[in-house]
């Protein structure tokens, strides 16, 4: 199984398409606070639709108690700062995927530790600043589900 791991999402709708996509792939999401909202934000409910209760989701208060409690033994770092394409990893089964907030990704001590050898970018076009946080998990939750070739999915 593969872990889907929010840190401090700040858009609703974002997060709410991200539960939609855990609850339809198997993946658990994980929620590292501050939250820029409450799980009862009604922009969330819609977004996420009825997925919530079909998705294991993992609420934490801050990246250290995430630490202490993550289930995911190695951490891919989704970032516009990464030089290693999506596609170049070697996702595992148990991995997790890691996506900053939407105004302004992952602070720089854990993309230097934590995620320091794994830090991944999408292609994109250089005058491009960044892609959607739901996009994003979007693919590169497929490409591991891909290389892992799809495990209970049909």
């Amino acid at each position: 199984m593969l872990h889907v791991i929010l840190y401090q999402p700040e858009i609703p709708p974002n997060t709410g398409n991200i539960i939609r996509l855990c609850a339809n792939t198997g993946a658990h999401l994980h929620l590292v606070g501050p939250l820029g909202f409450t799980l009862d934000d009604a922009r969330l409910r819609r977004a996420g639709l009825d997925y919530v209760e079909l998705t294991n989701l993992v609420s934490y208060l801050n990246w250290d108690h995430f630490l202490e409690q993550s289930p995911a033994r190695r951490l891919w770092a989704f970032s516009t700062r990464g030089s290693r394409r999506h596609t170049d990893a070697e996702f595992s089964d148990g991995d997790g995927l890691l996506f900053g907030p939407e105004t302004r990704g992952l602070p720089e001590d854990i993309l230097l530790g934590e995620c320091a050898d794994h830090v991944l970018r999408l292609p994109m076009q250089q005058s491009s600043r960044s892609l959607n946080l739901s996009n994003t998990a979007a693919i590169g939750l497929y490409e591991a589900l891909r290389q892992l070739d799809f495990p209970q999915l049909s």
